[in-house]
């Protein structure tokens, strides 16, 4: 029956077999096509989820979308000739919110059981200084103080003594132990400029000469160790974020502009970085600040107060610390405000002067000077306070206020030429701000030895 029925109607089977061929076809075409819909909207979902999982652990998401985004014209780069179109008071905008972590898994620098921060100047004319400034090749006519005519040495001769603790000993060869094979840079302002100087007099001793280099004051300007396949670098950021202040020579304007949202072009030179050691403090004194927004096109400006534009400069910045350190690979200090000297009435009630002809420590150590501002130091408390681990804190502010003899005075080069009248007066062209070297810097940087 069956043959006699291929017989009579073959063409039967062949059709039907086409057609059961075309509609498996059509079926697994558009599987494929729900398939593919179906993993697009997966990816999308997995997208979703990890877009709100970093909205929950990190403040990159939030600072990238909303304002870390490039416009579809880049920002023109703000420099010193940059202006203000308009100006309008600041209208409370921010760049993004603060990632905040619990307090107690802080890394201050100090163990409980030690407090390192805390202490008194002990004169040690044995062990300090910890090198000499006519053997470092590298000193800032800026901070040597000895060499424009400073008499006396005592300030090279303190060495900063903690309570119930001591600090380790500067170790130049362990040192560079800790250094082989890295990158350590030093971001900021001119103190940290100094400190940088410090550190680089303290480490090159050791260093054959036709073993190390330092490049052209830049930017961003490096000292290597050949041998130790290391660098030591200093970028001039002393705004952290992008401001028209970013020359490191022409930097003496009128109106200072920021950028409040922009961290980026400084953090791509700092994000090569091994160990991060950043400041700012001392440009948000200077009355206010001009904020032009990376989204801005017209040129209009809002201003501020110092440091209400030094907040956002800081949150700018830990938004990025929050979002790209991992203290596991990577370490980022940050160090608290270096303060002034600028009235002696402040130690030596009734006396009008400054830090000019000082020569020895405050010895009251609860002394605590106009220079060091409590409201700044609280806003980069609670701004730290939010970072967890990631960054450790080097909190020389008590100790540093204890050292009015520590300044250039008028033992500096001064790129002006001084007027008689100042000349008559020394206290009226002083630099209390500054430090001479050896000196003050040298014992940050001890410090930092110790947290490596």
């Amino acid at each position: 029956m069956l043959q006699r029925w291929h017989k009579k109607k073959p063409h039967l089977p062949l059709i039907a077999l086409l057609f059961f061929i075309f509609i498996v076809s059509s079926i697994l075409y558009n599987e494929r096509n729900i398939q593919q819909i179906h993993q697009d909207q997966g990816h999308d979902t997995d997208d979703h989820r990890h877009q709100s999982s970093l909205e929950k652990t990190s403040l990159f998401e939030s600072t990238a979308q909303l304002n870390y985004s490039l416009p579809k014209e880049p920002p023109v780069v703000l420099d010193r000739f940059s202006k203000c179109r308009s100006t309008v008071k600041y209208t409370g905008r921010k760049a993004g919110s603060v990632f905040r972590t619990p307090d107690s898994d802080r890394k201050r620098g100090s163990t409980e059981s030690c407090d390192l921060f805390s202490g008194k100047w002990v004169f040690d004319n044995t062990s300090h200084p910890l090198y000499n400034e006519s053997d470092c090749p590298y000193m800032s006519d800026q901070l040597a103080c000895h060499r424009h005519g400073r008499p006396d040495l005592g300030y090279q001769y303190w060495r900063w003594q903690p309570h119930h603790c001591n600090l380790k000993r500067w170790n130049v060869n362990e040192m560079w132990e800790k250094l082989r094979g890295k990158k350590l840079m030093f971001v900021g302002d001119s103190l940290n400029r100094g400190q940088w100087i410090s550190m680089i007099c303290l480490l090159q001793s050791v260093i054959p000469a036709d073993k190390r280099s330092i490049s052209p004051n830049a930017p961003l300007t490096i000292f290597r160790a050949e041998e130790y396949n290391a660098t030591v670098e200093f970028l001039w950021a002393p705004l952290l974020v992008e401001s028209n202040s970013d020359d490191p020579v022409n930097h003496r304007l009128d109106e200072r502009i920021m950028r409040p949202d922009s961290v980026l072009k400084h953090a791509s030179k700092w994000e090569h970085a091994d160990i991060l050691v950043f400041n700012t403090y001392l440009w948000w004194r200077q009355g206010p600040v001009k904020l032009l927004w990376s989204t801005e096109e017209d040129g209009l400006c809002e201003e501020i107060d110092g440091l209400g534009g030094m907040e956002l400069a800081m949150e700018a910045w830990a938004n990025w610390v929050a979002s790209n350190i991992n203290p596991l690979k990577k370490r980022v200090f940050f160090v608290t405000m270096s303060p002034t000297h600028l009235w002696s009435r402040e130690w030596k009630p009734g006396n009008e002067g400054n830090c000019y002809n000082e020569k020895t420590p405050i010895e009251d150590e609860a002394y605590w000077g106009s220079g060091s501002d409590l409201p700044t130091m609280r806003m980069v408390e609670a701004v730290l306070s939010r970072l967890s681990s990631k960054v450790s804190v080097l909190n020389i502010t008590q100790l540093t206020e204890y050292r009015k003899d520590g300044h250039p005075s008028i033992y500096r080069k001064f790129w002006e030429t001084l007027s008689p009248e100042q000349l008559s007066n020394p206290k009226s062209y002083s630099d209390c701000i500054h430090w001479c070297l050896p000196g003050v810097p040298d014992v940050w940087n001890e410090l930092l030895f110790q947290f490596l």
